[in-house]
């Protein structure tokens, strides 16, 4: 296991993480806190709300990210999941973290989030320097 793999083990369980995005045009630092998944040494998050989620596409934009747990942080590098293995194996473990029948207000299937809207990945680890 490997020194990612054993600081993201401890909050695999966790419900939310809260991530900091660079605006895309503010250039400003955006928190939002949002659900996720924990394979390997990687952060997965689903945009219900698709690409043009604010989060996610400042991430799009700035892929350098902050992920907090507590007072735990680090600075990952966000990428878009397109290969279609990852995003399967993405929707499987969401779905079996999340008891989540999806959002009639979106039109937002609980299949479709599992399996079919934008998915971000995070790894590429470093400690966040010091303020």
């Amino acid at each position: 296991m490997t020194n990612d793999e054993l600081w993201l083990s401890q909050y695999i369980d966790r419900e939310c993480c809260d991530v900091v995005t660079r605006g895309r045009r503010s250039g400003r630092d955006h928190v939002v806190e949002l659900w996720f998944g924990v394979n390997n040494d990687s952060v997965y998050l689903i945009s219900g709300n698709g690409p043009t989620a604010d989060w996610f596409a400042n991430m799009v934009a700035h892929p350098e990210v902050e992920v907090r747990f507590d007072h735990d942080h680090r600075i990952g590098t966000a990428r878009v999941i397109s290969d279609a293995g990852e995003r399967q194996r993405l929707g499987d473990l969401m779905g079996a973290k999340f008891d989540w029948d999806g959002d009639d207000d979106i039109n937002l299937s609980r299949q479709a989030w599992c399996y079919d809207v934008p998915a971000i990945a995070i790894d590429h680890w470093k400690s966040r320097p010091a303020k």
